[in-house]
């Protein structure tokens, strides 16, 4: 039986072999025509349209560092996984993460801590966890753990493929479902509280959701590097959107930019293909944050004349 992540790439293959032959350079091409490069493009273009809407949220929501922060703790859950020797350390990467998620947002809530000092402790704890456990009974930092600390798109097989595919598609649906009621909860969330909005329980499904999320781009991007996709994107597009809907369709314009000249760069200089998508991010809010403040500098003093 064919998963869901299966069934795309099926849908889409057509598509990328008609692509195939206008696509530039030597290696790109290959993304597009062998069944490993087209699992890991699919992937990519995956994690990435649900890390736009996901990462727009995060900022209006002021919780950034959270994506970074469970990113660490799902590499201890890889690094568990790896250890027991499971068939897809994914899986241990997102009870980790899921449930470290949960106990986040309780602290939060309770106010047992602030979400910053939680999210610094699981960051750290975890990521330790993770390498203590990698040195004492895994025998350490082999190229396969180093492909989930920075990104590998070698380990993305058809198991993978499927486990992200399905987490971006509900992922997606579930912020459709939750679109209103999150921006009410944070644009006020005492009226949305008046309002009979359940802002707790909004809340707390919003941080598994993350979770989920982070945990499907580690293969692609890292989990060093996962804020890369999940925050620069969304964080571009904030410099140009005029409107919340108009920063998610930037940030998808500059998520995807990012992972096709990404992956084109990697592929051609044969670079890691998470820390060149993660540069090329970087380099394309740097140019707009420029871009914006010359434009700016240039419009303003016209209109004071």
């Amino acid at each position: 039986m064919m998963g869901l992540g299966t069934t795309i790439l099926d849908l889409v293959g057509p598509v990328m072999e008609f692509i195939a032959p206008i696509a530039p350079g030597e290696t790109f091409p290959y993304f597009f025509t062998m069944e490993m490069f087209q699992r890991a493009l699919v992937a990519a273009i995956l994690v990435t349209v649900v890390a736009g809407v996901l990462g727009s949220f995060l900022l209006v929501r002021n919780l950034a560092l959270i994506g970074d922060g469970l990113a660490h703790v799902s590499f201890g859950g890889v690094a568990v996984g790896v250890v027991l020797g499971a068939s897809s350390p994914l899986w241990y990467a997102l009870l980790f993460s899921v449930i470290s998620a949960i106990l986040i947002h309780e602290m939060q809530t309770r106010e047992v801590l602030t979400g910053d000092a939680s999210i610094a402790i699981f960051l750290t704890g975890m990521l330790a966890l993770g390498l203590v456990v990698l040195r004492v009974f895994g025998g350490g930092i082999t190229s396969d753990i180093e492909g989930y600390l920075f990104g590998s798109l070698l380990l993305i097989d058809e198991q993978s493929l499927d486990l992200i595919a399905t987490i971006s598609i509900l992922s997606l649906i579930s912020l459709m479902f939750l679109y209103s009621g999150l921006l009410s909860t944070t644009i006020d969330p005492l009226a949305a509280r008046v309002q009979g909005l359940p802002v707790r329980a909004i809340g707390l499904v919003f941080s598994i959701i993350t979770a989920a999320v982070v945990v499907s781009m580690v293969q692609v991007i890292g989990a060093l590097l996962v804020t890369a996709l999940l925050v620069t994107p969304a964080a571009t597009g904030q410099l140009v959107g005029r409107s919340f809907r108009a920063c998610l369709i930037w940030t998808q314009i500059f998520g995807i930019s990012a992972i096709f000249l990404g992956l084109y760069l990697s592929a051609e200089y044969d670079s890691g293909s998470g820390s060149m998508i993660a540069l090329v991010a970087a380099l394309i809010f740097a140019l707009v944050a420029i871009s914006k403040t010359v434009l700016l500098a240039i419009i303003k003093p016209k209109e004071n004349l």
